[in-house]
C-alpha cells in the first residue's frame, strides 16, 4: 500500500509543475458560453486565422453550428474551405504534419482540449502578447510562450508590437526604483508600433471572444448541461411537491 502511495505521489508531482507554470503575469479572461454571437465570432476567427495550422479533432462543424445557432448553409460556404471536408466532418486542416515539422520546427499542436490545459486566462493573454523579434527565426516572440515557434496569425488584426520601457509602482526583479520617483523601469511593456485593422480594445475584444470559442470546444457538452439545469430544477421542484402531497395522502388515515 505504501509503495502504491509513493507511485501515485510521484506521478502528481510533473502536473503539480506544469499547473504551477511562470510568474508571467496573466489577464483575467472569464468565459461565457451563454454569449452565442460571442461564440459565433470566435468561431470565425479560428476558421479564418488559426486553422490553416492548428485543427479541432473532437469537434465536428456540425455540433458547433446546432450549438451555436448557425445555419448549415453559412457554415458551408464561410468556414469550410477545403473542398474534402463536408459539413458532418471534424475540423482538421489540410496540413502535412511532416511539411509543418520542417517549416515551424514541430508539427502544430490540435487544439481542442487547449482551454482545459492551459486555461482560458493563459490563451486569451498569450493570443494578445506576440512582439516583433529580429533574433527569432520567423521575427516573433510572446512573452507569455517565449520562443515560441510560431508565427503571428493575427497580427494584420492586432498589429506590429513591440517591447518598451516603462515607470511602474511594482517592484520589478532586478531593477532598483527612481530615487526621486519612486518607480521602478520595467522593460516589459507591450506597444503597437504598427496599428493593425482593429483598434486595441477591438482586438482585445476580438480576442475574448477566440478564446470563449476554445473553452466553449475543450467542453462542448457545458453549453447543453448549462441550458438543461434550470428545466432539471424546475422539475425537481415540481416533482419535490407532488411527492410532498402523496406522501400526506398515504399517511393520512395513519396519523
Amino acid at each position: 500500500m505504501k509503495r502504491q502511495l509513493f507511485a501515485l505521489l510521484i506521478a502528481l508531482v510533473p502536473l503539480t509543475g506544469f499547473a504551477a507554470g511562470g510568474e508571467v503575469h496573466l489577464d483575467e479572461m472569464e468565459p461565457n458560453l451563454s454569449d452565442k454571437a460571442s461564440l459565433q465570432h470566435g468561431m470565425q476567427l479560428y476558421t479564418n486565422y488559426c486553422m490553416g495550422c492548428h485543427s479541432l479533432e473532437h469537434q465536428r462543424y456540425a455540433r458547433a453550428a446546432e450549438d451555436l445557432d448557425i445555419p448549415e448553409d453559412l457554415v458551408t460556404e464561410n468556414l469550410i474551405f477545403s473542398s474534402e471536408q463536408k459539413f458532418n466532418d471534424q475540423m482538421q486542416n489540410a496540413m502535412n504534419a511532416s511539411d509543418a515539422e520542417g517549416w515551424f520546427g514541430a508539427a502544430p499542436p490540435d487544439l481542442s482540449l487547449t482551454a482545459r490545459l492551459r486555461g482560458t486566462d493563459w490563451i486569451y493573454t498569450y493570443l494578445r502578447s506576440f512582439y516583433r523579434d529580429p533574433e527569432r527565426p520567423l521575427g516573433i516572440n510572446n512573452t507569455v510562450f517565449p520562443l515560441v515557434g510560431m508565427p503571428h496569425a493575427l497580427e494584420q488584426l492586432q498589429g506590429v508590437q513591440e517591447l518598451t520601457c516603462a515607470e511602474t509602482d511594482e517592484p520589478v526583479e532586478g531593477s532598483e526604483p527612481d530615487p526621486l520617483t519612486g518607480k521602478y523601469q520595467s522593460c516589459d511593456v507591450l506597444q503597437v508600433v504598427e496599428p493593425g485593422k482593429l483598434e486595441p480594445e477591438e482586438f482585445d475584444e476580438a480576442m475574448y471572444d477566440l478564446t470563449n470559442f476554445l473553452a466553449y470546444v475543450g467542453e462542448p457538452s457545458k453549453l447543453q448541461a448549462q441550458a438543461l439545469g434550470p428545466k432539471v430544477l424546475i422539475f425537481i421542484l415540481i416533482f419535490g411537491v407532488i411527492a410532498y402531497f402523496l406522501k400526506k395522502e398515504y399517511w393520512r388515515d395513519i396519523h
